[in-house]
Order: structure tokens, then C-alpha cells, then sequence
């Protein structure tokens, strides 16, 4: 059974009025005096920010274990220097980001400007096991219409500075002003999947291969792939849904070029518009449905993923536990819609933070 695993981007907010706190040394000087071996977080771009990650696991039931204990261990490292943590993908309250010291993140400024200053933004990446980089860039290239979905499901940030954005995961919106950022054209062989990397680092326009920023790649470090479309969740158990249905997605893409099917390719043009729908209507409007790329009811669309997934899905065990979770969103609201919600509630940004600090914990 493939292994998953998950990396989360936590907001480092004031547990009283809910605007962000750039605390993450202290934070991380914290978790690392208090190490048990297991080293899972690390620092990010902004000191406004931190990142967990967890342990590779194949079963779902331990994934959403472990990630619910980050986020408590990361809330109680917080906690003892005075902030805590907010699975929020964008900062509902106006914020000056604060970048980090190290010579990476000085770099990213001066190359990019005002696109390192303002990227804030809090992501959940999802790595799942490949046999080879010939079945990973298999499966990258058959994934490529689904992932707006998953930026559906998961789409947690419907502010940005103080304001509603119109959006539901304006994340993703933001994270598209990298140069590297965004769907793919087809590989069809990782001879060509590496040549294209080698390319776009050669140009010099971006550092290094760390900043291949697509929605779906080859991990440098670990034989998986990286699906990196999804906003960070408001709870545990919606990043554990988006891992649930990447590695369905994952397997039903292997099964599809062992098959010797075809991936669609409607084209990059055309996975770009299916990204911006997704972020702009979340699970409230319409989405391109993946097979025919024409507008949907979200709720038919998010049902199409799992019609798409279901062989693998229940050959994982994994079967009710997805529908019972799309359910649950489609039902209940996902991230961008309990942020609306409270605010209607609340009349106050600062109470959505606080109130989501708790979420974030439940």
C-alpha cells in the first residue's frame, strides 16, 4: 500500500486579538529543545509561520493521528513564548510579513520583490509513494485535471489584509505570482520531466530545483509525489480527506498507465481557468468538471472525483471514510465558508482568528 505523508503551514497568531505574531525562532528553538528524535517542523519563509511534517504512513487512521498531534505539539510550543497557532491559509487580519534572515529568503526578496514581501500564505502538501520516476511522472502527467478539486475541498482562505478577497482559497491566487508556479504541460518520460527542470533552473530565474513550484512534482528528497494545490485545513480531519483522496488519485493514475491509458490533456490554458474557478467559487458555486472541462455544480464535480477514485479508494479500505468526509465539507462548509460564517456571526475578523484557533485544535 503506498505511504502518505503530510506537510502543514501553521499561522503564528497573538492568542488575544488574533493578528499574526513573527515568533517562528522562538517557536522552533523551543520544539527543537524539546525534541524527542522526531524532527518534524521546520521554518518557512516568513517568521510569521511554521511547518510540520509528518512521518510517512499507510494508513489513514495514523496519518490523521499524527497530524492532529503536530498541531498540538506545534500550539503548545507556541503557547509557552507567548502566541499560538491558526490553520489559516491567508491572515484574515492586515499583516506586514516579516522574511526570514537566512540567505535563501534574501535571495527570493531581491530576485521577486514585492511577490516574496506579500506571500504569506499557508499551504498543505501531500507526498505519496512512487515505485520509480518513470510511474511518478506517469502519474503527474494523469493527475494534472483533478488537483483543482482538491483546491475546492480544501480552500481556507477567503481573506487577505482585512478584506474579503471574492475568493475562496485566495491562496492559491497568490501563490500562482511565482514564476515556477502552476499546472503542467505532459512530460510523458522523466527524461523529459528532468530536462525541463534542468531548463527552467538554468535560466537563472529561479535559484535552484527547490523552486519548482508545480502543482504536482517529483519530490527532491523522498520517491514520492508532491501534490501542492491544497490551502492548509482549518481541521485535521479535511487535510486528512485531501491526503485520503491524493493517494486514491495517485493509484488510480499508476493503474491508468499500466493499463496503457491515455491521460487527458486538455491543455495548460485550460487547467489554469479549472484552478482559478476552483479558487474563486471553493464549494459554493460552479467547478470544470475534469473530464469535459465545462462548468458544474461543485457537489457533481467533488461526486466525479470520487466516482474517478473509487477502485483504489476501496481497495485501500479508504471508501466510506472519503464520501463520508465530502459529505461532511459539502454539508457542513469547508474552511472558506466557516471563516464567512463567523464573520456574519461576529461582525469581527479578530474574533474569526481566535475562533479558529480553537478549530484549529479541535
Amino acid at each position: 500500500m503506498r505511504t502518505v505523508g503530510v506537510e502543514e503551514e501553521l499561522l503564528l497568531v497573538d492568542p488575544e486579538t488574533g493578528e499574526p505574531r513573527a515568533m517562528s525562532a522562538a517557536v522552533l528553538a523551543r520544539a527543537e529543545r524539546e525534541d524527542s528524535g522526531q524532527d518534524v517542523f521546520e521554518k518557512e519563509l516568513h517568521e510569521q509561520m511554521v511547518e510540520f511534517a509528518t512521518h510517512p504512513q499507510s494508513s489513514m487512521e495514523r496519518l490523521l493521528a499524527e497530524i492532529a498531534r503536530c498541531r498540538k505539539e506545534a500550539a503548545g510550543h507556541a503557547e509557552e513564548i507567548g502566541c499560538t497557532v491558526a490553520a489559516l491559509a491567508t491572515s484574515p487580519l492586515p499583516v506586514s510579513p516579516a522574511v526570514g534572515m537566512n540567505e535563501r529568503y534574501r535571495w527570493m526578496e531581491e530576485q521577486y520583490g514585492i511577490a516574496t514581501r506579500e506571500q504569506l500564505v499557508l499551504g498543505c502538501h501531500v507526498h505519496v509513494s512512487v515505485e520509480s520516476d518513470e510511474e511518478g511522472v506517469a502519474v503527474l502527467d494523469r493527475l494534472r485535471p483533478w488537483l483543482s478539486v482538491l483546491t475546492a475541498l480544501s480552500a481556507n482562505s477567503p481573506f487577505w489584509q482585512g478584506k474579503d478577497s471574492g475568493y475562496a482559497s485566495y491562496r492559491s491566487r497568490v501563490w500562482q505570482r511565482w514564476p515556477s508556479a502552476g499546472p503542467t504541460e505532459l512530460f510523458g518520460s522523466p527524461e523529459r520531466y528532468h530536462r525541463r527542470v534542468a531548463d527552467m533552473v538554468a535560466t537563472g530565474v529561479i535559484l535552484d530545483e527547490g523552486m519548482i513550484y508545480f502543482d504536482a512534482r517529483l519530490s527532491q528528497r523522498y520517491p514520492t509525489v508532491e501534490v501542492r494545490v491544497s490551502d492548509v485545513a482549518l481541521h485535521a480531519e479535511t487535510a486528512g480527506l485531501v491526503a485520503t483522496l491524493t493517494r486514491a488519485l495517485v493509484e488510480t493514475a499508476a493503474r491508468e498507465w499500466r493499463e496503457g491509458r491515455e491521460p487527458l490533456d486538455p491543455g495548460v490554458s485550460l487547467l489554469r481557468l479549472a484552478a482559478w474557478q476552483a479558487a474563486r467559487s471553493g464549494l459554493t458555486g460552479e467547478l470544470l468538471h475534469p473530464e469535459t472541462m465545462r462548468r458544474m455544480p461543485a457537489e457533481a464535480v467533488v461526486r466525479a472525483l470520487l466516482d474517478h477514485t473509487a477502485d483504489a479508494l476501496a481497495d485501500h479500505g479508504d471508501l466510506d471514510r472519503a464520501r463520508e468526509g465530502c459529505e461532511r465539507l459539502l454539508r457542513d462548509g469547508n474552511g472558506a465558508m466557516i471563516q464567512r460564517a463567523l464573520l456574519d456571526r461576529t461582525d469581527s475578523l479578530r474574533d474569526v482568528v481566535t475562533e479558529c484557533v480553537r478549530h484549529t485544535q479541535a
